[in-house]
């Protein structure tokens, strides 16, 4: 929320459900169902009469929760046209959703070069030798800065997927039509 407060305190962003806090807007375990369940009572409460323009969700499978209670609220509609709808991890699921118009976005991180990278710095580890890292500012963790290998993150959405993803060797074609 650091990021966003700014523009809430500007109110360039409105929050309407008026939660802000950690405690409030995290989703336990990230658990699809229980994201779901805070939509469904969020959106007649907050948006009953005003038009929802984006949620934003960390992950993919929170974001599935999120569109099927906006769906069953009626978004998704030439009347109530669904929102923006974050995510991450691009979950073949959410990239179907994604497809059909129905999730904005996913961030993509490919777990191949993560696991690549994982496996060539426990390599140096096992061998003594200390792991090549790109980053050693970004990450403090209260008590000190913790060196890190960092990779790009790919922000996928309709106009891309097929070229990141199918292109890209991650996904077949006929898993994502499935």
């Amino acid at each position: 929320m650091s990021v966003l407060r700014p523009h809430i305190s500007s109110g360039k962003l409105v929050v309407r459900s008026g939660q802000r806090g950690f405690a409030d807007v995290a989703t336990l375990r990230w658990d699809g169902e229980a994201a779901r369940a805070r939509m469904t009572a969020i959106l007649p409460k907050s948006y009953a009469s005003a038009r929802l323009d984006a949620v934003l969700s960390p992950y993919d499978g929170i974001s599935r929760g999120i569109i099927a209670a906006l769906k069953a609220d009626g978004y998704g509609t030439a009347a109530k046209p669904m929102p923006v709808v974050t995510g991450q991890d691009a979950e073949v699921e959410s990239v179907r959703l994604i497809a059909a118009g129905e999730q904005s976005q996913t961030v993509y991180k490919d777990t191949r070069e993560l696991a690549k990278v994982a496996v060539r710095m426990t390599d140096m580890l096992l061998r003594g030798e200390t792991p090549e890292v790109n980053d050693t500012e970004q990450y403090h963790n209260g008590v000190k800065t913790v060196s890190a290998f960092l990779l790009q993150p790919v922000d996928v959405d309709e106009s891309n997927y097929r070229s990141v993803l199918v292109e890209g060797g991650y996904y077949t074609a006929e898993q994502l039509s499935g």
